[in-house]
């Protein structure tokens, strides 16, 4: 919680500054009514009754469960039945379903205005309370880990309860390697508050309070960095300089979290026996290592046919030599300005997906018509935009920060694919839903590219087009090179961080190592841009994800190829991948569609797209250029 891409308010009112009403009142007038969520599929208020119910219901029922079925598991999987592994499996998921329901109401609740005090301690009580409960179920993976693989195979043979969770016991096998004895297991879940927890609110708390000064006016983070996107010159330079000064001023703060949280992490993967830094990572999405350096490698190798030669380009249509990093996402000349109300936005994404398939937009229709999206701006409301899944018997929640840009739709049709395959995935149960991160974002990623080419295809303008291409190359650039650069630069930290504590210092040039290499000579990386790792919070909260975006991207450029030049029949096998939830590996996934993330062609074919495109835009403006 959340699901981090690139996201009824309870019963209490929400408070906004001056500076933030005025951001809505234009958000009012220019981008229409903007949605709000409505928490109450998961709860009605913070004190409702039904919670507290819910509380006191799942500290009762863990309880028994511990008492009924601790240290009987093996004698139960060898039994079946009433009695059997698959009769506590059933019982275990409920007790999941009911405690994951609430704390996606107090992270949902909390992410809408973290600025709240009231908001904060409910969130930290729930993160507490539900800890302390769920700590009587541990010893329920690790039992059944301890049980040998021939009992746990005649069981799912034998057993049709049992053979229902076999995904997801298989799976369970994998980390097996890893896991330590039940009492360490035990401190580390109930410290998880204090420590790694703890850090993490800290971060939030922290960056949802940063303001950056841009003329007298304080901003929050999020229409901070929207200004880098302005076509204004020198209210890109002015949104830098007011990033630059807020981090620089609060660095010792990121610094510490970020040393604290990899230390953390150095001392669990150190217990567990991970060896590399990521394996972790690798783990947990059920993904090889070799397949992530594979990718990793391929991307590092094309980052001059990719983000070097594009920068290049731009500078140029730019009327530069080089371009400051505060222009890296200006707008081409040719893109409109004009700002895309929110009716619109939904159109555009609703047609797109249906034009595709009618139950993907029905789905996808779904968020807007019963208030499962949060898009407005407000003071102390989380940065960026997540899709939540919360549990299979409600339903997921999408948060954005809108603001009529291009991107913005584009990030709209993203985190509703995400909310697709959320829905779809449900059926799984809460065990089996959950797709890993490197599939999680093929969905998302797939949405993204129905919409663009729905759009390229209904524009015959050509400066409209090379805009358009413009800005979805540079998309890609962010999803695929940025995201390896940020993986490499996590690399870099958590390595160094084995020696020592690293200054700020320290942390900004490795940075500023991996930014060089990737953006190019076309670049300018002036002072300030050293801070630019603090906000990230991927990072912070999900260390190493963000490889994730560049796997989903290639994945769904290979998956969109076969799309285009497959016979009837696609569709299916789309929705069938996305109803697998976690229950398939990737390659199984795959495998109908004659594609295999093993192979170190894979990636090679899904960044020649993003290539090829390139290769349209140069064409496209030798076009327009002897038009002239």
């Amino acid at each position: 919680m959340p699901l981090i891409s690139y996201r009824t308010i309870g019963n209490q009112p929400v408070s906004h500054s001056a500076a933030d009403a005025a951001t809505n009142s234009v958000q009012s007038d220019e981008l229409g009514a903007l949605p709000e969520w409505n928490l109450g599929d998961l709860y009605p208020s913070l004190d409702s009754v039904e919670l507290s119910r819910d509380l006191d219901d799942a500290a009762r029922r863990c309880d028994a469960f511990e008492k009924d079925w601790k240290g009987q598991l093996k004698t139960a999987a060898e039994t079946g039945g009433e009695k059997g592994l698959g009769a506590a499996l059933v019982e275990y998921e409920a007790l999941e379903e009911l405690m994951g329901r609430m704390i996606s109401f107090a992270g949902l609740t909390y992410f809408t205005d973290t600025s709240d005090p009231a908001r904060a301690k409910f969130y930290g009580d729930m993160q507490s309370r539900i800890t302390d409960i769920s700590s009587q179920l541990l010893f329920f993976t690790l039992e059944i880990n301890r049980i040998e693989d021939a009992i746990i195979e005649a069981a799912i043979e034998g057993d049709a309860a049992t053979r229902a969770y076999s995904p997801w016991l298989i799976d369970l096998r994998k980390d097996r390697p890893y896991q330590l004895e039940d009492r360490i297991e035990q401190l580390f879940h109930e410290k998880s508050v204090t420590g790694h927890g703890a850090w993490n609110r800290l971060f939030d708390e922290t960056m949802s309070a940063l303001r950056f000064d841009i003329d007298g006016k304080p901003l929050s983070l999020e229409p901070t960095l929207n200004k880098l996107q302005s076509a204004d010159g020198e209210e890109r330079a002015a949104a830098a300089k007011a990033l630059s000064q807020t981090f620089g001023e609060n660095i010792r703060t990121f610094t510490l979290i970020t040393n604290t949280l990899a230390k953390d992490k150095e001392i669990s993967d150190r217990w567990r026996g991970f060896e590399d830094i990521a394996d972790s990572r690798h783990l947990a999405n059920r993904v090889e290592r070799n397949v992530v350096d594979a990718l990793a490698d391929a991307v590092s190798q094309a980052y001059p046919r990719l983000s070097h030669r594009y920068y290049a380009m731009k500078a140029k249509w730019l009327g530069m030599d080089v371009m400051d990093y505060w222009d890296r996402n200006a707008p081409l000349p040719e893109t409109p300005q004009s700002l895309i109300k929110w009716d619109q936005a939904r159109d555009t994404v609703l047609s797109a997906y249906g034009e595709f398939d009618p139950r993907m937009s029905e789905i996808a229709g779904r968020f807007f018509d019963r208030n499962w999206i949060d898009a407005p701006v407000r003071t102390g409301k989380a940065p960026g935009a997540f899709a939540h899944p919360t549990v299979p018997s409600v339903h997921p929640y999408v948060l954005l920060n809108y603001m009529g840009k291009p991107r913005d739709v584009m990030t709209l049709a993203h985190e509703l694919g995400h909310g697709v395959h959320q829905v779809l995935a449900a059926d799984q149960g809460t065990l089996m839903a959950q797709t890993p991160l490197t599939l999680a974002e093929t969905a998302s990623v797939f949405g993204e590219m129905l919409t663009f080419r729905a759009l390229l295809n209904n524009t015959s303008d050509a400066r409209e087009r090379k805009a358009m291409l413009s800005q979805k190359v540079e998309d890609m650039i962010n999803t695929v090179v940025r995201q390896i650069a940020f993986y490499q630069f996590e690399r870099k930290v958590h390595l160094a961080r084995r020696n020592g504590e690293l200054t700020s210092e320290q942390i900004g040039e490795l940075w500023l190592s991996i930014q060089h290499e990737s953006l190019g000579p076309a670049i300018r990386i002036s002072p300030g841009y050293e801070t630019f790792w603090t906000y990230i919070p991927h990072f912070i909260h999900s260390p190493f994800y963000v490889y994730a975006y560049a796997f989903g991207d290639c994945l769904v450029n290979s998956l969109y190829a076969v799309y285009q030049n497959s016979a009837d029949g696609f569709q299916d096998k789309y929705f069938e991948m996305l109803q697998a939830g976690g229950t398939k590996h990737h390659s199984e996934l795959l495998a109908p569609f004659n594609l295999d993330a093993s192979d170190p062609a894979f990636w090679s074919r899904g960044l020649s797209m993003i290539e090829g495109l390139i290769d349209e835009l140069e064409e496209l403006d030798a076009q327009l250029a002897s038009a002239k």
